[in-house]
């Protein structure tokens, strides 16, 4: 499950200025993952080609595509603001 808590939205709503944009969530090969080392969680403005898992909040998609799916599973994801930087992170807690 992936879960965008209502600053790190503001966030995306700033950043990703479109009309109903789709965001697509993928490991980025780059970084220092938490998860799978190596790894970081990225995002881009693109159509969904072959989704997974999706959500939808107030005319913003959020989505991963089948074959990054390996990233998130048995895992669950909280996209979350930081005022002191101005930047998202991201929490995995692995499901038990």
């Amino acid at each position: 499950m992936i879960s965008i808590d209502d600053k790190a939205f503001k966030w995306f709503e700033n950043e990703f200025q479109s009309a109903k944009p789709s965001i697509r969530l993928f490991p980025q090969y780059a970084g220092f993952g938490e998860k799978n080392k190596g790894y970081s969680l990225a995002f881009s403005l693109e159509d969904p080609t072959i989704c997974c898992e999706q959500q939808e909040r107030d005319g913003i998609t959020f989505y991963v595509e089948f074959n990054d799916k390996w990233f998130f599973d048995e895992t669950d994801i909280e996209i979350k603001y930081n005022d002191a930087i101005k930047e998202i992170f991201t929490v995995y807690k692995e499901i038990q």
